[in-house]
């Protein structure tokens, strides 16, 4: 949690939020939006993706699928992160974080995430 927490400080106006009526599980939020679930742990996360990404990740890594409760279809991903995932995973994991808030961040706070990793804000 502490790794992933420290990524999502990177971003402008994002806050974590403890939903009780799902066990206390965490959400991370951009202006009420949501970029980000996961278990109390951040063991399993779920992020948003462009379809096209979401259809390559759960194509290319055996941890990722696309989320249930029909989330999926709109390029949610869910990834399974072991405890002792290495430098490499997070690196993934972080640009995925970042592409997730770029979605649902309004316009003027995902370009900013976008011009710093050298994105063109289309």
């Amino acid at each position: 949690m502490e790794r992933l927490e420290e990524i999502v400080a990177e971003l402008a106006d994002a806050e974590k939020v403890i939903i009780e009526a799902w066990g206390d599980e965490p959400t991370f939020r951009v202006r009420n939006k949501n970029f980000i679930f996961c278990s109390q742990d951040a063991t399993s996360i779920s992020f948003k993706l462009p379809k096209e990404e979401t259809i390559a990740v759960v194509a290319s890594d055996e941890k990722a699928l696309e989320c249930g409760c029909g989330l999926g279809r709109h390029g949610w991903v869910s990834l399974d992160l072991p405890n002792r995932s290495s430098k490499a995973r997070w690196t993934e994991v972080r640009e995925w974080i970042r592409t997730s808030y770029t979605m649902v961040a309004p316009k003027t706070l995902a370009r900013v995430v976008l011009e710093e990793d050298g994105v063109s804000a289309e």
